[in-house]
């Protein structure tokens, strides 16, 4: 920058101008160095907006990270919530699995929390950080654009004033040429008055003109100090202080983000806490003895323990000949008869039959879990009949409501309704009727301490005028038959005094299932002898044909399914309707072996 220290001195007195101009110039450094201060800032600014939109990114990566998290765990609590099946139902009754479940519940919106933070992240902190940023970028360019702005209009007027001192010097130079003319043609005498005359004209003419650009310099050079003292002192100052602002905004925003990054998992720790609580309690809310009772009630069969095993007297004196012709008797209508199936080849398909749903009436269940389970539909029903009579009866009423207001419908809409909801009520009562009668039918089977004692004593009333009460009567002992087979002794005795008349008919016989725990390999012992009150055919597999009155050995009494599994001879035996069968059992009976 120059300035003028001192005006020009013009000298009129010989029509002379002599310029005295003394300017003194400020270093174009330092134009460059505010340049340079302004490209500092640019680049530092620059940075800082980098810096804040690597921050942005950090926490959306965060907030991915906390999506992807929160959704592996609801996979993972929905990957081990119990399927909609009978056995998970089941399970589902024990402590320890409802404990379970509820971890997984409260697990479930464990993870919930995480997509609350990663929610919070997003609105909180990326979505007003994107557009923080977009209004910090356009506030720094019009910053910036000002001062460049102010620095391009201080250097315009610099290079003005730089013009006007030129102009200015030029014309003080062409005046003082102007003037020392004059003075050498004034002083030739040899020259004319009029080339005198013409010299002084020019002469006053250029310092006329150097006076006016010294005017225009002065007054150009006044307004430059004004402007420049205005740039430094005002504008760039003020635009500084506005990047300044802008910085420590920005440095503001970035850590209240950085705070909000914190309160955001601070926020949902109760929560969490919460959660984590439940699973506590659920875990101390197990009961090991809960779930014990819960497993004796779940396979608790019903059956009656066995008798004791009384002592077995061979010194008495045995009727054999009675009980080898009754059983020579025997042999002889069972040649007569069909042969059964063998035990081999039949108990292998008994045991794939078995598996799969069962029939209806749960026949192939424990006495007692059948009568849980029959107990069980019966409520399920009851609940789908008083539901089908609320139904009934809202329609009803509404029915009502129509016939007394025609405006408000028709009623003869609603009669289609009712005849199926009559007709489902009709179904459902009767399905009570059938599984009431199968229910019945369980708890007049299910064996007692004094049915056991009754049937006990009424075998040994039958056989005590054989054998003096003092041995077993379901035991057998060898004889002395050529075919090496053993027979029991009080067979003679049975035929003669378990002959019953005006039995009932027989039921509706049905498919029989078997335990799949029964061992084909070994022989079952007899438990007692049955008479057959009617004839049975015995073509369902693992059943047994036989004749009316025909005398068999019981080696499996009825477990609550409605047969009784009796033996004709070694390699013969099976299943046959208890209903169709007188049994006599012996308290000393349960257990023996009996080889046939």
């Amino acid at each position: 920058m120059y300035r003028a220290d001192a005006p020009d001195v013009v000298d009129d007195r010989m029509g002379s101008c002599q310029s005295h101009a003394k300017l003194t110039c400020f270093s174009p450094q330092k134009y460059s160095d505010s340049v340079d201060q302004f490209d500092n800032l640019e680049k530092h600014t620059q940075w800082g907006i980098d810096f804040l939109e690597k921050y942005a990114k950090f926490v959306k990566e965060r907030s991915e990270i906390e999506i992807n998290y929160a959704k592996q765990i609801r996979n993972l609590s929905k990957k081990y919530q119990p399927k909609k099946t009978s056995r998970e139902e089941e399970e589902n009754k024990y402590t320890f699995c409802k404990a379970f479940l509820t971890t997984l519940n409260e697990l479930n919106d464990y993870a919930g929390q995480h997509e609350v933070i990663a929610e919070n992240l997003t609105s909180q902190i990326i979505t007003e950080l994107s557009r923080y940023l977009q209004d910090l970028k356009t506030d720094r360019k019009s910053h910036f654009h000002d001062g460049r702005k102010a620095q391009q209009h201080i250097e315009s007027l610099w290079k003005q004033l730089e013009s006007c001192k030129r102009k200015f010097e030029r014309d003080c130079k062409e005046a003082d040429k102007a003037q020392q003319y004059f003075d050498k043609m004034d002083a030739d005498i040899n020259v004319t008055k009029a080339d005198v005359e013409k010299a002084r004209q020019h002469a006053q003419v250029r310092h006329q003109m150097a006076a006016d650009s010294k005017s225009d310099y002065s007054s150009y050079l006044h307004k430059f100090n004004q402007e420049q003292n205005e740039h430094y002192y005002t504008v760039i100052p003020n635009i500084f202080q506005k990047l300044q602002d802008m910085e420590e905004k920005r440095i503001e925003r970035l850590g209240a983000c950085m705070r909000t990054f914190a309160d955001v998992d601070r926020q949902v720790i109760p929560i969490v806490g919460k959660c984590l609580d439940g699973m506590s309690k659920a875990a101390e809310a197990i009961e090991a003895k809960t779930d014990s009772k819960q497993v004796v009630e779940s396979y608790k069969s019903g059956f009656e323990p066995p008798g004791d095993v009384e002592f077995e007297d061979y010194e008495q004196a045995m009727k054999r000949a009675v009980s080898e012709s009754s059983l020579n008797n025997s042999r002889g209508e069972v040649r007569e008869r069909p042969t059964g199936k063998s035990k081999g080849k039949l108990w292998p398909f008994i045991k794939n039959k078995n598996k799969g749903s069962g029939p209806e009436d749960f026949s192939h269940l424990p006495p007692e879990q059948r009568r849980k389970k029959l107990q069980g539909k019966l409520d399920e029903l009851n609940k789908d009949i008083q539901k089908e009579t609320d139904q009934r009866d809202a329609l009803t009423k509404m029915k009502d409501v129509y016939v007394k207001n025609p405006q408000m419908g028709d009623a003869a809409s609603l009669d289609p309704r009712l005849a199926e909801l009559g007709q489902n009520i009709e179904k459902l009562q009767f399905e009570v009727q059938k599984f009431e009668g199968w229910l019945a039918e369980v708890e007049e089977r299910m064996p007692s301490k004094s049915d056991t004692h009754r049937r006990s004593g009424l075998y040994e009333s039958h056989s005590s005028g054989a054998v003096n009460n003092n041995c077993a009567q379901d035991r057998e002992r060898p004889s002395s038959s050529p075919d090496g087979s053993y027979t029991e002794e009080q067979n003679s005795e049975i035929h003669e005094k378990a002959n019953v008349a005006n039995a009932k008919p027989p039921p509706v016989a049905v498919t029989p299932e078997f335990d799949d725990e029964f061992d084909d390999e070994e022989s079952l012992p007899t438990i007692g002898n049955c008479k057959a009150l009617y004839p049975f055919d015995g073509h369902n597999e693992g059943t047994i044909s036989v004749a009316e009155g025909e005398l068999l050995y019981v080696i499996e009494e009825d477990k609550g399914d409605g047969w009784t599994r009796v033996r004709r001879n070694q390699d013969e035996e099976g299943y046959v309707p208890t209903s169709y069968v007188e049994v006599f059992l012996g308290t000393n009976a349960k257990g023996a072996m009996t080889y046939i």
